[in-house]
């Protein structure tokens, strides 16, 4: 028989002899446990019998690790008022760390009738347990994870990828690795990402998700993963039969490989949806207390997200669950690190966003998430949802202004010089008066959601038609263009334009003070037909073509010495905000902006000009007031006339070109001065022995 148990600790856990279960359900008025067999046939049904604080809670003993089981949540069931109590429906539990079987959609997942009226609640009393996955008992917690040397914020290089999208098209790859943790182990792959010289990957959503009525019906998966139901198991489509053990395998074996994990994380709504959509686990266990409702009208949830609801990041247990999760992951699963996706939504309060929110406050400081890396998409749909800049001081945040202005610089913008170069410097303006370095800024010129590189340079407009929404999705603003043809070309000129852009771009990237993040299959021209928004797509579409290394290798090697330049020069990655100061009696200052002409940029050059100069001095470590022992010129030409840049003189050495982006080396005089093909761009070094 069930006896009191314990509040303790939520979910269900192996304790002596048998298994506690404690569920926070602050509104219901009962809490059955049902117990079910390897066969998913119910075995046994007992109520919860203690209840403390909203938490319901019971010790069954005799119970064994692996038991599986769902919760049925009693209660008042009145939808207009947010009271979504229904015992037909079999709940997940938010806790567990395993879930067996696949969810299925079906009118029985819904706790209302769907023909309905749509302004009438009829309540459903179909049994959705054979549609929804199991939960299962959890044993004591494992072992620390093996976790990898932690490696510095101004030494990363981030590269975001998609488990599946990244390893079917593999060619290496046998059929049983492809779209699973095991592809992404495979040494092929890892040898592939050191050899690029990345240092941290960053994996696109793996926690338990399914995929949208909307897109069932079309015949379409969702790819990105953005649509989980739970936070603490690792979904079945990534894994063979294990998602928990091969998700540490893989992260073993890349910490091995001296790289990062970091995950990508959905905590600001649920697969639930909005109020017409199913009941699978928090929306019946207690909706009032983990989704935010209308104030003026508690039926409807609040939709900040864009996605249907909104998790309330305001309870305290809604908060505890984020940090029991990220703790989770970070501790025993091995996770360096996090990028939240809509992260205002979790600083969002009545009166609107605050850096000092309880959730973002206690993310910055619980010792179970020291030395995680927290990363802020810092937007969301809602009001006053754009907060670039506004995190606390521990936070990284993704600068999209960063991406816009490199594209709009590089495709000929005018009047962009002043703003590209406040992103190129680190974007001082946005994290600096917060106490933040430059690594505070994660710049990118194209991630997941968007154009990939080589469609940023391929197509001026979206081309989502086959996502089946009339292609109104994705962004209709992409600073891109095509350079005369829209999509792809056989004109030789065309491409050869094309492809010195996505150098320009990368080599901006890599060159630019801040946290770099490349989008996987960028370093080697991959394309998603002009889709921008490829989440939907399931297929060749979405999925990352690796032919790309064969039909342009010289392009990939470019990336890696690209890599290679600014692992090679600290200068590129200053630990701190540089603004100009003349330390040495060389007249050379530690940062300064330059015309071609040699002289330093004046007011009417900014706003008038497509051509910069941007130059570094370094000294003698520790010893900034000593001589200058080695400096960096970086010389951007971003107008169509080929143009000469005068590099500065005086110094003890002479000027190296490492790099160029342009097809033929620049032509280089003996007074310093450097022409600039059209749409290039040149890095020159002094005084290193490299």
């Amino acid at each position: 028989m069930m006896q009191e148990g314990s509040p303790g600790r939520l979910g269900a856990w192996i304790e002596d002899d048998g298994a506690n279960f404690a569920l926070y359900a602050s509104a219901a008025e009962a809490v059955e446990v049902c117990l079910y067999d390897e066969n998913r046939h119910e075995q046994a049904r007992y109520f919860l019998p203690g209840q403390s604080e909203g938490v319901w809670h019971g010790f069954l003993p005799d119970c064994r690790t692996g038991q599986r089981y769902g919760y049925r949540v009693h209660g008042e069931w009145a939808p207009a008022q947010g009271l979504r109590h229904n015992p037909s429906k079999l709940l997940l539990d938010p806790y567990t760390r395993r879930l067996e079987g696949r969810f299925r959609w079906d009118p029985a997942v819904y706790d209302f009738i769907q023909d309905a009226d749509a302004d009438t609640w009829h309540k459903c009393d179909l049994d959705s347990a054979p549609f929804i996955p199991l939960s299962t008992v959890n044993t004591q917690d494992r072992d620390a994870a093996t976790r990898s040397t932690w490696i510095p914020w101004s030494e990363m290089i981030l590269y975001e990828t998609n488990v599946r999208g990244y390893t079917m098209r593999h060619p290496g790859l046998p059929e049983s690795e492809r779209g699973k943790f095991s592809g992404l182990k495979n040494g092929q792959i890892l040898e592939y990402l050191k050899a690029l010289g990345i240092t941290s990957i960053e994996l696109m959503p793996v926690h338990s998700m399914i995929d949208e009525a909307f897109l069932v019906r079309k015949g379409k998966r969702n790819l990105w993963g953005y649509n989980s139901i739970q936070f603490f198991t690792p979904d079945i489509r990534f894994a063979g039969r294990d998602p928990v053990l091969e998700f540490r395998e893989m992260v073993d074996a890349i910490h091995d490989a001296g790289l990062e994990v970091i995950l990508d994380v959905v905590y600001n709504h649920t697969a639930e949806g909005n109020e017409h959509g199913p009941t699978l686990s928090f929306r019946g266990i207690d909706s009032q207390a983990y989704y935010s409702h209308e104030p003026c009208d508690p039926g409807r949830y609040i939709n900040d997200t864009g996605c249907g609801n909104t998790i309330n990041a305001d309870n305290p247990r809604v908060q505890d669950l984020v940090i029991d999760s990220l703790v989770y992951w970070h501790q025993e699963m091995g996770v360096d690190g996090f990028r939240f996706d809509l992260a205002t939504v979790l600083g969002r309060n009545l009166k609107g966003f605050s850096r000092k929110h309880p959730l973002l406050t206690r993310m910055g400081v619980d010792p179970g998430l020291y030395r995680a890396k927290l990363i802020a998409e810092p937007w969301d749909p809602g009001p006053g949802g754009y907060q670039l800049g506004q995190f606390p001081i521990e936070w990284a945040e993704l600068n999209d202004r960063y991406r816009d202005t490199a594209r709009r610089y590089w495709r000929g913008d005018p009047g962009q010089s002043s703003e590209f170069a406040r992103r190129i410097h680190g974007s001082a303006d946005l994290f600096e008066r917060s106490g933040r370095d430059p690594s505070a800024s994660v710049n990118f010129v194209s991630s997941h959601d968007g154009f990939t590189l080589r469609d940023t340079v391929s197509y001026e407009a979206r081309n989502n038609h086959a996502n089946l929404e009339n292609n109104h999705d994705g962004h209709a603003h992409n600073f891109s263009s095509n350079y005369g043809v829209e999509g792809e070309t056989d004109d030789p000129e065309i491409n050869s334009v094309r492809r010195q852009q996505r150098l320009n771009l990368l080599a901006t990237l890599l060159f630019s003070q801040g946290t770099p993040l490349l989008l996987a299959g960028d370093e080697f021209g991959n394309s998603q037909g002009g889709n921008n928004n490829a989440y939907a797509q399931d297929n060749e579409t979405g999925w990352v073509d690796w032919s790309g290394l064969e039909r342009d290798p010289g392009f990939a090697e470019k990336v890696r010495e690209l890599v290679r330049l600014r692992r090679e020069l600290p200068l590129l990655r200053q630990a701190r905000y540089i603004h100009g100061r003349m330390p040495t009696d060389k007249g050379f200052c530690d940062i300064s902006w330059l015309h071609p002409d040699g002289r330093p940029m004046h007011d009417g050059d900014w706003s008038n000009g497509q051509q910069l100069a941007l130059f570094f001095t370094g000294h003698e470590e520790h010893h900034e007031y000593s001589p200058i022992t080695h400096a960096i010129a970086i010389l951007y030409n971003a107008s169509l006339e080929d143009t000469g840049f005068q590099l500065p003189t005086g110094l003890a050495a002479d000027w190296v070109l490492r790099f160029f982006s342009s097809a033929q080396e620049p032509e280089q005089s003996e007074s310093g001065e450097v022409v600039l093909p059209a749409r290039s761009m040149v890095l020159a070094t002094m005084g290193l022995d490299l």
